[in-house]
């Protein structure tokens, strides 16, 4: 079955992704706020974003981009028992939704020059949102056992996202098809940077 079967939503009778572009392709330089009155509106539910799941294969999350214009991308995650480094979004804002499962969100402070320092962790449960501010550090983990997917709507469409290893006291700024690890490929790695160590 296609995963744009057809749908009743309210007043409403149009696929996944005509409901998707609908919505999104309204949004112009949006705002923290509209971007999250988008992501709401979009009403979607969780069997709707299953035939995109896979198998994260060895990394902490499969991704799957559901939908993308020159303001803003659609992505649906699903995470491995593996955090995911700590990194940002370059210039983008965004806002993750939960979809199924928990998850552990450790929130860093960074000071130009240095490596990210951990500020707090916080557990997101089934249903709710945070905010991804453009240039903030974060990591994401699946807590427990119960599997977790993640909605995610980010403004522009990511790029230069910034990875960081804090063991070896390194980052590096990553290409668009490498999450948030440490790239497999070198020619994942578009610069890379060192930190002196404390």
């Amino acid at each position: 079955m296609s995963p744009f079967k057809n749908k009743w939503k309210g007043r409403m009778f149009m696929t996944f992704y005509e409901r998707i572009k609908k919505i999104l392709d309204g949004l112009s330089s949006p705002s923290a706020q509209e971007l999250r009155n988008a992501l709401e509106t979009l009403e979607i539910e969780y069997e709707e974003l299953v035939p995109f799941l896979q198998t994260p294969e060895g990394q902490p999350y499969y991704r799957r981009l559901l939908y993308q214009n020159d303001q803003v991308e659609l992505l649906v995650m699903n995470w491995s028992d593996i955090e995911c480094a700590p990194h940002d979004h370059g210039l983008s804002k965004g806002w993750i939704q939960m979809m199924e499962g928990n998850s552990m969100n450790t929130v860093y402070k960074v000071e130009d020059g240095q490596l990210p320092k951990q500020l707090f962790d916080k557990i997101h449960h089934k249903g709710a949102f945070f905010f991804a501010p453009k240039y903030g550090v974060h990591k994401m983990k699946r807590e427990g056992a119960d599997s977790l997917v993640t909605l995610h709507l980010y403004s522009p469409p990511i790029q230069g996202m910034k990875v960081y290893d804090l063991k070896k006291c390194a980052a590096c700024i990553v290409s668009e098809d490498c999450g948030a690890w440490w790239p497999d490929h070198q020619r994942q790695k578009l610069k890379e940077i060192t930190f002196e160590q404390d």
